[in-house]
């Protein structure tokens, strides 16, 4: 079975130093989100963003690998395109994800309000933070509730970025090693219809 992993970053996208870029480097096949702005992120532009990846993979399997409001933007993919598409998900590493309710959240990130709250339609795990200033514990442990996903809260590690030091971040590996150690069987896929495929960009 062939796997690909799909990068989703979060507001400002992941530089050259984030562990996002490391991992990608470092993964055989993946790919990840192109969006007309990083700076301004457009709800509607990130979620067909992350379809067109899933749509268009080639793999067997994709795993998402996301961070902060990308985590978001998967909660909200999957709201839309979760039916039709889960059986193409392996998994979803949700690291960090940004509360975009809380009061003290940026302009730039409110139109991602409200947060879906269901439940996923594949397997994740979510890793939260005890210091995240953007998302408490309690909000990731929220999150990870709602979405049906395995919960790992870390201490003092802050919003696992480069801010806070997390470069390579080669300890968070083993989540996605957890993701794809015991891999599903893959489900029948759902019947697409052509104007469904045509929606994908």
């Amino acid at each position: 079975m062939s796997l690909e992993h799909l990068i989703i970053p979060g507001w400002h996208g992941s530089g050259q130093d984030h562990w996002q870029s490391h991992w990608q480097a470092r993964l055989p096949t993946s790919r990840r989100t192109r969006v007309r702005d990083w700076q301004l992120p457009d709800r509607e532009d990130w979620i067909e963003a992350l379809h067109h990846l899933v749509s268009t993979s080639t793999a067997d399997r994709v795993i998402l690998i996301a961070h902060s409001l990308g985590c978001v933007t998967v909660a909200h993919w999957a709201r839309r395109h979760g039916q039709q598409w889960a059986h193409r998900v392996a998994g979803a590493l949700l690291v960090a994800p940004a509360d975009v309710e809380r009061d003290t959240a940026p302009a730039a990130l409110r139109g991602f309000a409200p947060v879906p709250m269901e439940p996923l339609p594949f397997r994740s795990i979510l890793i939260g933070s005890s210091n995240d200033r953007a998302a408490s514990a309690a909000r990731a442990e929220h999150f990870a509730d709602e979405w049906g996903s395995d919960f790992e809260l870390l201490e003092g590690v802050g919003h696992i970025n480069v801010a806070s030091g997390h470069h390579r971040w080669d300890d968070g590996r083993r989540y996605l090693q957890r993701l794809t150690a015991e891999l599903p069987a893959m489900p029948t896929a759902p019947r697409i219809t052509s104007s469904a495929v045509s929606q994908a960009y």
